[in-house]
């Protein structure tokens, strides 16, 4: 079965105004649409287009309740992504996700304290990690993630201090590692305050910018006195181009800042926040998990299936991101491919027209549109449209 499904954007202040609704062909409202959830989670479970094709259920939750076996296959107890549409126009908080054990953790000691679940200084929705990639849809995607080596982020430093000695207590700390220094920025005692308030006005007055001492300006106009400004100058500076990708695991810290992506994780909404938010910001909770390790830029490259077809699987997620693009000519590109789907699986046409075609039907998409594919669908061949001449490409989230 194909069945239509569609959501409400969530309207956090740091969308975009424009980004989702343009691409969903809907009417811009003036209000910021930050993201369009895909999935079963219950804090935005997707609406069926159609009740009548599933006994009225309302919502994917509501039919997956009412038919497990029919929506998930015999072999599993719930669908193990979500998928979204994320668009930035602001920085987002900066954040880290626990790991399978930290959360479970993490949420049986929030249960015994007693703490409700809707808590605004709750850390722990649910027992579950949240390991998420995301992909670029517009041109550029802009974030930081991940620990850099110290020495990238002493050059900058140097540059931003000019002999002053302002930084000098920043450099101290830094020799000291980065475990030492961001707990130190973000303990916020009034030495660390000092070095917020400094790396501010130093990169705000900066004649010259690196990547990062760019970002140190712009989060100071934006969040001044935060400890992030600083954390920012540690972290990889990320620019992914229209259709590049990035994987983010347990531990890993980042902030998306600015565009439009298509982004799969897991069902999960535990999210430890360390700054650039005026949400709730547990700093033992978050240095418990942080993977303090320097990385290179977390870049994470598909595995080409076959010309036009490519997927983005982390090891060890459970789900897998299969994107299929056709250029709409008979001769070409690609005129579509086929995507292998393990259980339940949501698609999304991002660009163009694409028909989907499984064992026991068929369905079409336009931009916008998505759909829940059931596991007796098994593998689908994605048709792109031969007569707009026209690019089309289709996104679906599946299982492992």
């Amino acid at each position: 079965m194909f069945l239509g499904i569609t959501n409400t954007p969530r309207d956090y202040a740091w969308g975009s105004v424009t980004a989702i609704p343009e691409l969903l062909g809907r009417t811009v409202t003036g209000a910021p649409q930050a993201e369009l959830w895909l999935g079963a989670h219950p804090g935005s479970p997707s609406v069926v287009v159609n009740p009548a094709m599933v006994g009225g259920a309302d919502t994917v939750l509501d039919w997956i309740a009412a038919e497990p076996q029919t929506a998930l296959g015999t072999d599993r107890t719930g669908l193990p992504f979500l998928l979204k549409l994320l668009a930035a126009a602001a920085p987002l908080s900066l954040q880290a996700h626990p790991t399978p054990e930290q959360a479970r953790e993490g949420f049986d000691r929030e249960e015994a304290a007693g703490v409700p679940i809707d808590d605004p200084a709750r850390n722990y929705k649910d027992p579950f990690p949240k390991p998420e990639l995301v992909v670029a849809l517009s041109e550029r995607f802009e974030a930081l993630s991940g620990f850099r080596p110290v020495e990238e982020t002493m050059a900058d430093v140097a540059a931003l201090d000019a002999g002053s000695g302002r930084l000098g207590p920043l450099t101290a700390h830094l020799q000291q590692g980065l475990e030492d220094t961001v707990r130190w920025l973000e303990t916020a005692d009034p030495s660390a305050l000092a070095i917020v308030d400094a790396v501010s006005h130093l990169a705000q007055d900066a004649a010259e910018h690196s990547p990062n001492t760019a970002t140190a300006a712009e989060l100071a106009e934006s969040y001044p006195g935060d400890p992030g400004i600083v954390v920012s100058l540690l972290m990889h500076r990320v620019t992914l181009r229209h259709g590049e990708a990035m994987y983010l695991p347990a531990g890993n810290i980042h902030a998306y800042l600015d565009g439009l992506g298509i982004e799969l994780m897991a069902p999960s909404d535990n999210v430890l926040r360390g700054g650039l938010t005026p949400k709730h910001v547990d700093v033992p909770e978050l240095l418990r998990v942080l993977d303090f390790t320097a990385y290179p830029a977390p870049v994470l490259e598909p595995e080409q299936l076959a010309v036009g077809v490519d997927r983005f699987a982390p090891q060890g997620v459970g789900f897998a991101l299969v994107r299929v693009t056709g250029d709409g000519r008979p001769v070409g590109l690609s005129t579509g491919g086929v995507a292998p789907l393990a259980g339940p699986s949501i698609a999304i046409c991002t660009e163009g027209v694409v028909t989907l075609v499984g064992a026991q039907s068929a369905t079409l998409l336009r931009q916008g549109e998505s759909c829940f594919i059931t596991p007796d669908e098994g593998d689908v061949t994605v048709e792109a449209d031969s007569t707009s001449g026209l690019t089309s490409t289709v996104f679906i989230a599946t299982g492992v």
